[in-house]
């Protein structure tokens, strides 16, 4: 099996799990978009998913890789939705908000006032709030309250439209764990975002994103999955 048959497999793969859940759920495959997390994955590969219409939402989590990848002839020539998934330093707001469509890992509001004030004239930046749902000291996010309160907040600056949540679960929880934490963000993302005309809950990562789009997720982030090589004999 060459790379490109490889990643069309990985693919494949990855549609039909979500599908799958989507079936589980009860609910219709339209309404969950794949964001492929392209920030580990070689040119050729991102290129190729690119070049045979597989992926347009793409997530990367470090702004000046971003921009030297995202910014050459190479890539700009894809119409893709670009999203910022790591953590924003406010020393790299200016230029996240010139390159990104969304800022998905929003936590704090002086940061989003900076998103605001340099967002360019006439653009309108997604963002979603990052809920922590994690005890780790050094995963960003908010507590689920703080988080809500945020998204409040946030209605009143311009040139941002607040569309949802965000979560990292922990790794190697239960799968009763991770339901419990996936149904408390998607029953605030329901009450908050229940008139939004746009509105996205980024829940679910390639570990855990079929229980993740079972329990309401819309915008799972899945890198590894989609990217892995399958060494042969293993």
């Amino acid at each position: 099996m060459d790379r490109e048959q490889e990643l069309l497999k990985n693919y494949q793969d990855v549609h039909n799990a979500l599908c799958g859940a989507c079936q589980e759920a009860g609910r219709p495959s339209q309404e969950v978009t794949l964001l492929a997390v392209t920030k580990y994955a070689q040119d050729n590969d991102v290129l190729f998913l690119l070049k045979s219409g597989l992926i347009r939402h793409v997530g990367e989590s470090r702004v000046q890789q971003a921009e030297k990848r995202w910014t050459s002839p190479d890539f700009s020539r894809y119409n893709t939705v670009k999203h910022l998934i790591g953590h924003l330093q406010r020393n790299k707001a200016a230029k996240a908000a010139q390159l990104f469509d969304f800022i998905d890992s929003l936590d704090d509001f002086e940061t989003a006032q900076l998103l605001s004030k340099h967002a360019p004239v006439g653009k309108v930046l997604r963002v979603l709030v990052q809920v922590k749902l994690t005890q780790r000291a050094t995963q960003s996010g908010l507590p689920l309250a703080q988080a809500r309160q945020l998204v409040r907040r946030l209605k009143e600056l311009p040139s941002l439209q607040v569309c949802g949540y965000m979560g990292i679960a922990p790794q190697a929880a239960s799968e009763s764990e991770l339901r419990k934490l996936f149904k408390e963000v998607k029953q605030a993302f329901d009450e908050d975002f229940a008139t939004a005309k746009e509105r996205y809950l980024s829940l679910g990562m390639s570990e855990d994103f079929v229980v993740a789009v079972e329990e309401g997720s819309s915008l799972p982030r899945i890198g590894s999955k989609l990217f892995a090589t399958h060494l042969e004999g293993l």
